[in-house]
């Protein structure tokens, strides 16, 4: 299948409107107001009938002709949101940010502070000591603030950046897909990274996801390009492993999943100089990491995590069940209940919750993905039924290792921290609709009604935890 069929999109919109019906008649109370029903449905509507008319469309292209297209209309689609949310914002909370901003602003506020500081020469006297070794949420301010330097703090001009950005996402996300799985599939791939809402959203708010998930997915295209073919050298590894360790500055578990990848890929490359190379590579790579890991603040941040991986997650939901407007309900989440929704999860919020209106804002989003996650589970029944893991193991690693700490932490359900594992879960939703045939395909009314009864529990969970 080169397409994704109107069978399966026409059943995912249809049971998008009968889960609003159904929410709003149980908690007729809680009804959303009317902005984001408009919001949620432009979001899914505009997904899954764009998804099965251009991938239907868009097939014959030559690849050339397919990268400039893609690459076009993402970049229109997210300048135009970028202008909307812009005004949007200001108008509903007086500044162009999201609602209840925390990080974005604070974000914003550090670039500025740092972009002043060096130029007045006091980045190494006054910043150094701020960071104090500490260089794990670094790397967007610092980023952040060379941009403000050549367009005077321009909020509006740094969204647009970010909008370049993701769709060059776009384009990485088709050539790894191509590269692993062919054309078409690659053509899927990238279709659907163009028309993602949650890739979209992120470009409008002043986090650092967008960014984060450009150097993932170009870190991720470059070694699956040159471990797939015979010209990996010095000069290329280096240029991974750099884009590895730029990870780190802007969060400590990207890295430490880059490097993990790399190092298994490596390790079981078929690639001609990677065998008769290997104990060298395996040996540099062992003392480039004890070098970053070990030297200094890097290995305090990776300790961190580690120690606190069985404390962290218990911790934090208990106080979010604690705190006023929390949800009594969260102690009782763990890795163990977390873990079998970690390919579909988040869940919309349907539901009014004046804490969360930026929840509701992105719940066709959500949707989407919870949509996706049966294309990824087709996928990843293929790649065992075929025998292929091996073949495509730098998506299965960084999968594994991101989702597996992802999940015994404090953000399981995050939707933030699932963002930088999107590309990987976009790309092998592309191939499983590429495997899509009668018999699997019977599958998916059945898949429809569980996430529906999952997506009616999660609203009543959100609801009762704050009786």
């Amino acid at each position: 299948m080169n397409f994704i069929p109107k069978y399966f999109t026409n059943k995912a919109i249809i049971l998008f409107f009968a889960l609003q019906i159904a929410v709003g008649i149980l908690y007729l109370s809680k009804l959303m107001p009317l902005r984001w029903y408009i919001l949620g449905n432009i979001e899914v509507i505009g997904f899954f009938y764009f998804s099965h008319t251009l991938t239907k469309k868009w097939t014959q292209f030559s690849a050339k002709r397919f990268i400039t297209k893609l690459f076009v209309y993402a970049l229109i689609i997210r300048i135009i949101y970028v202008f909307f949310t812009y005004f949007f914002y200001t108008s509903m909370t007086g500044i162009p940010f999201e609602f209840e901003t925390g990080d974005a602003l604070g974000y914003h506020n550090e670039a500025v502070w740092l972009k002043d500081l060096t130029l007045n020469g006091q980045f190494v006297s006054k910043y150094l000591p701020y960071v104090n070794g500490n260089y794990s949420d670094t790397g967007y301010p610092f980023y952040l603030s060379i941009i403000y330097m050549l367009i005077d703090n321009s909020i509006l001009i740094a969204r647009i950046v970010k909008a370049i950005l993701s769709a060059y996402t776009c384009v990485f996300i088709y050539k790894i897909a191509k590269n692993n799985f062919g054309e078409a599939t690659g053509k899927i791939a990238g279709i659907i990274a163009l028309l993602f809402p949650s890739f979209i959203y992120y470009c409008g708010i002043h986090v650092k996801e967008t960014e984060m998930i450009f150097l993932v997915t170009l870190f991720i295209e470059r070694a699956d390009f040159y471990l797939s073919v015979s010209t990996l050298n010095f000069k290329t590894l280096m240029w991974i492993l750099l884009l590895g360790i730029s990870l780190f500055f802007f969060r400590t578990i990207l890295g430490i999943s880059a490097f993990f990848t790399l190092f298994t890929v490596l390790i079981f490359s078929a690639n001609k100089w990677v065998q008769s190379s290997k104990k060298i590579l395996v040996g540099f790579w062992i003392v480039l990491s004890l070098g970053l890991f070990l030297g200094g603040g890097m290995q305090n941040e990776i300790s961190k995590y580690w120690e606190a991986r069985g404390t962290n997650q218990a911790q934090s939901l208990k106080a979010r069940s604690e705190i006023a407007q929390g949800n009594k309900l969260a102690k009782y989440g763990t890795g163990i209940v977390f873990a079998p929704f970690m390919l579909v999860a988040p869940f919309p919020t349907m539901i009014n919750i004046e804490t969360q209106q930026n929840q509701m804002m992105i719940h066709g989003a959500y949707y989407v993905k919870n949509v996706l996650g049966f294309f990824v589970f087709i996928a990843l029944f293929f790649f065992y039924k075929e025998k292929i893991i091996k073949k495509h193991l730098i998506l299965i690693a960084f999968l594994l290792v991101y989702l597996g700490i992802l999940t015994l932490s404090k953000f399981a359900i995050s939707e933030r921290f699932h963002m930088p594992i999107y590309p990987v879960l976009i790309c092998l939703a592309a191939f499983g609709v590429s495997r899509l045939n009668l018999k699997n395909s019977k599958g998916y009314t059945l898949y429809l009604v569980i996430l529906a009864l999952v997506i009616v529990g999660w609203n009543w969970f959100k609801i009762a935890g704050r009786e």
